[in-house]
């Protein structure tokens, strides 16, 4: 194998790249003297341009102000959401009180599901989903009327696969039925039209690395009519519901990748899902067998309509015979940053929950790389992954054998 002259990064599902003007906004705010939640004049300079911040990502999403909380990322917005709704939950005594959890959560739902199960008495009812990662509409509505369920938290769309969830109908029942509904939006926003209003969801998950701004600051939009239990305690800043000191600069950056992520979407959607669809149909054919997991793109559709069943930034495949491990490690030495799925599970020998979920045997589910695609990704970036692609499945294939023979 030559040198690599060409890097093609496609692991933007992880994280991707800081836009330039959401950096130039956070050195101009890093500059600034004082803390936000100081009463001289130096602080509420400061504090102006956290709520100006607020008031931009709020508008950009379609909601209030007072509904945006700051917190650290995607993972202290999911927890803050869901341990935060179930002890604010009406207790009833006469019954244990049940979480509805769809079963292929990022794992910064599931881990915090399975602890309430764990240590404060939760009975979790795992929604079950279809051979395309879809959640079942029917079930939620039938576990809505089993009584004290103190929430449901399905995400928007699935960072593995690219499932786009029916959040909206989801909403609709949750709220019919009384009951707080949660979604993690981290990997929706920017590749889909996303109106906190419209989905009518109780508490929405973002996150700032995922849209091009720093790592570090994220935000629970939560409806201002409900208040959370916190998960940590100090100075209260955020409503009661979330303390510490605002990370302005982050907070700062953080409203200029929203608005950027919004109002680009469609073009954005549009560019990502051509390169997307060019790479899905180019890998089936360069490498026979291989399978691709999830729905399959509406790639027709308008970028606006709503109707996506997968995210356009999203190919995940299968390759029977590899180990995913394997097939990332030769693909980085030829110049291809991709993912076996959740990068904060990578490098953990287990085969996905989420592919599990949906059916797929054990040893197909190691066999799985994800590739996303960001505003940084080229048709060169697509052509240096078919090229390197069918070498690298072979050799991994054929190591793959040989472990197997050797246990034999």
């Amino acid at each position: 194998m030559g040198p690599v002259t060409h890097r093609a990064y496609l692991d933007h599902a992880a994280t991707t790249p800081m836009l330039p003007a959401a950096r130039t906004r956070w050195l101009q705010v890093s500059e600034m003297a004082g803390n936000p939640s100081s009463l001289h004049a130096a602080g509420r300079l400061v504090r102006q341009v956290v709520e100006e911040a607020r008031e931009s990502i709020a508008a950009d999403l379609g909601t209030r102000p007072s509904a945006v909380i700051f917190t650290s990322g995607g993972t202290e917005s999911d927890n803050l959401a869901v341990k935060g709704l179930f002890w604010q939950r009406e207790p009833r005594v006469e019954t244990p009180p049940r979480v509805l959890a769809s079963s292929i959560e990022h794992h910064a739902v599931l881990d915090p599901v399975q602890w309430l199960a764990a240590h404060e008495g939760a009975q979790v009812e795992w929604l079950g989903v279809d051979a395309l990662g879809r959640v079942s509409l029917a079930q939620i509505e039938e576990s809505l009327r089993g009584g004290d369920v103190a929430l449901c938290t399905v995400m928007w769309a699935n960072n593995e696969v690219g499932t786009i969830e029916p959040v909206r109908q989801i909403a609709a029942l949750c709220r019919e039925a009384g009951v707080p509904f949660h979604t993690d939006a981290v990997q929706s926003l920017g590749q889909i039209p996303l109106n906190v209003a419209e989905v009518g969801a109780h508490a929405v998950t973002i996150s700032s690395h995922k849209i091009g701004g720093p790592f570090g600051v994220g935000a629970l939009i939560l409806d201002p009519a409900l208040t959370l239990t916190p998960i940590m305690h100090g100075g209260g800043q955020e409503r009661d519901i979330r303390s510490g000191t605002f990370d302005a600069p982050a907070i700062a950056a953080f409203a200029v990748a929203v608005q950027h992520a919004v109002t680009h979407q469609p073009a954005h959607a549009a560019h990502i899902r051509e390169l997307r669809d060019q790479l899905v149909t180019a890998v089936l054919h360069a490498v026979p067998g291989s399978v691709l997991n999830g729905p399959v793109s509406t790639s027709g559709s308008s970028p606006t309509s709503g109707d996506e069943v997968r995210l356009p930034g999203n190919a995940h495949f299968s390759f029977p015979g590899c180990e995913g491990d394997a097939l990332l490690m030769l693909l980085d030495a030829a110049g291809i940053d991709c993912s076996t799925g959740s990068a904060c599970t990578a490098g953990i020998p287990e085969p996905s929950h989420v592919l599990l979920a949906m059916g797929v045997d054990e040893p197909t589910a190691r066999a799985s790389l994800r590739f996303s695609l960001g505003r940084s990704t080229t048709a060169d970036d697509v052509e240096a992954v078919v090229r390197a692609l069918p070498a690298a499945v072979e050799r991994a294939a054929r190591a793959g054998l040989m472990t197997a023979r050797a246990r034999r």
